[in-house]
């Protein structure tokens, strides 16, 4: 579920893997990145939706190790 949300709304899934200070961050560069998709042709997305991806794998990763 978090993996989707992570590739649609990256900054909501840093918030409900509970890490809400980069979340913020992530808000901030996924806005930025809203504002000049045509200039960076979504490469500053595709960093935010990576950043997601890692952070919630680690997320399920230390639900697993607990």
């Amino acid at each position: 579920m978090l993996y989707l949300l992570a590739i649609a709304l990256p900054p909501l899934a840093l918030l409900l893997a509970g890490r809400p200070f980069q979340a913020l961050l992530n808000f901030l560069l996924f806005v930025v990145s809203i504002v000049l998709a045509i200039l960076t042709f979504g490469t500053l997305w595709m960093i935010c939706v990576i950043w997601a991806l890692v952070v919630v794998h680690g997320h399920y990763n230390d639900q697993r190790v607990r």
